[in-house]
């Protein structure tokens, strides 16, 4: 048909579902990349991979901006065997419209919401898989970053590592595809994907419920997005962060307590009374200083991208080898299952992140303003459909963000330090 040899640039105002045996074209698109570790974003032509027979064609309307696309960016884990290949595309907090779906998909259909959170695939077959924890899978593949090794997965041309959501187009396996709820505000959902399963997912595992008395570290968009979700729950949240400059974003965001955890006096009144602890800290820190705050049997989950996450890892398997517990453990992301719950939860109960829609001309001063700790609590996202195009290439001359050296402290050594600690001290 004449419909299916028109460039699938068009397709947003053409949605289709490809018969079969039709062999279809690469999809062209457009992204913000950077081409080394400055985090220079430009716009760059790229295409994605044809629409296979259970694959799903996104036109991305937006994409919120995660600490973890500058770390993967600016290079921060190459010394531990993560480089990053360039040009590098982040953005693992996509949403928009599918325009398209190959024969076999059932998921979704054309016209409906649907968002990409941080996995594009995975083996499907292991234990994790089966329960929807995809993101235990050892064959799990970033919606960034990542290596295909399936087709399910597949940049284009293949062979290159996957590429992410500041993109205008996305093609996704329909497994990976999360409905959003056509009354979710589509600016709202990425970040959902994203900071609401990294928080929903510990909460839910370790049975956050009414009366759980849980304590949020860090009041960057993950910890706020926390507050919210543990509040949704029925939890009494306290909220902690170094000083009490952030006491009325916590209290706006749900919290009913608040810790400054420089202030020694601060600390010692809720000594003891927090079941269980969400730390976002996205750099290296004394992440013990906060084990006072819990109770017997109290975990405290790390969260953020540093070194004690990576140690805490590590002492994980450990543990299973050794049949010990702690009371210092680690949690990342979340699979297919706790995605699609955290977004139904957001719809129902009418929690959104706090949020700056901001242009992809932008993209660097957001970046900035990311590695500065962003001290706003919110969460960047890019307005993809109002900004990237064509005339992108004439308007994106904004300078290299200014990004301070890496603190994740992302080192073995520092990493072996973190572990020890963990396994004899807690």
């Amino acid at each position: 048909p004449a419909a299916l040899r028109r460039p699938f640039s068009t397709l947003g105002r053409s949605p289709l579902r490809p018969s079969a045996g039709i062999a279809m074209a690469a999809i062209d698109a457009l992204c913000m990349a950077c081409n080394d570790e400055t985090c220079d974003f430009k716009p760059m032509r790229f295409q994605r991979r044809p629409l296979g027979p259970e694959d799903v064609l996104i036109d991305l309307k937006f994409c919120g901006v995660c600490h973890s696309d500058l770390h993967t960016a600016a290079n921060h884990m190459k010394d531990i065997g993560k480089g990053a290949e360039y040009p590098c595309v982040p953005g693992h907090e996509l949403a928009g419209i599918c325009v398209a779906v190959g024969e076999k998909v059932t998921k979704v259909k054309v016209g409906d919401q649907v968002g990409v959170g941080c996995l594009v695939d995975s083996c499907h077959d292991c234990a994790a898989c089966k329960v929807g924890e995809e993101q235990k899978c050892a064959k799990r593949v970033g919606t960034y970053g990542g290596k295909d090794t399936t087709g399910r997965a597949a940049s284009y041309p293949p062979g290159k590592m996957t590429m992410g959501g500041y993109a205008s187009k996305m093609v996704v396996h329909e497994r990976f595809a999360i409905s959003i709820p056509a009354s979710y505000p589509l600016k709202f959902a990425g970040p959902v994907l994203c900071a609401g399963v990294t928080m929903y997912d510990p909460l839910k595992r370790y049975g956050a419920t009414t009366g759980t008395r849980v304590g949020i570290i860090g009041l960057g968009g993950l910890g706020v997005m926390g507050i919210k979700l543990a509040k949704a729950l029925g939890c009494v949240v306290t909220a902690i962060s170094r000083t009490k400059a952030k006491e009325q974003l916590a209290t706006a965001a749900g919290a009913v307590s608040y810790v400054a955890s420089a202030d020694p006096e601060s600390m010692k009144a809720s000594a003891g009374s927090l079941d269980l602890i969400l730390n976002t800290i996205p750099a290296a820190h004394d992440w013990a200083a906060y084990q006072v705050l819990l109770a017997k049997g109290g975990k405290h989950v790390i969260l953020g991208l540093h070194a004690g996450l990576a140690a805490a890892i590590y002492a994980e398997k450990i543990r299973k080898f050794s049949c010990t517990s702690s009371s210092v453990v680690m949690s990342m992301i979340g699979g297919v299952t706790n995605t699609q719950e955290v977004i139904d939860i957001c719809a129902r109960n009418g929690i959104y992140p706090d949020i700056e829609l901001v242009p992809v001309q932008k993209l660097n001063e957001v970046y900035t303003a990311l590695d500065a700790s962003n001290d706003a609590g919110k969460r960047f996202v890019l307005d993809l459909e109002g900004s990237l195009n064509e005339e992108t290439f004439n308007t994106c001359d904004a300078p290299p963000p200014k990004l301070a050296p890496n603190a994740t402290g992302m080192t073995m050594p520092s990493i072996l330090k973190e572990l020890a600690k963990m396994v004899f001290l807690y």
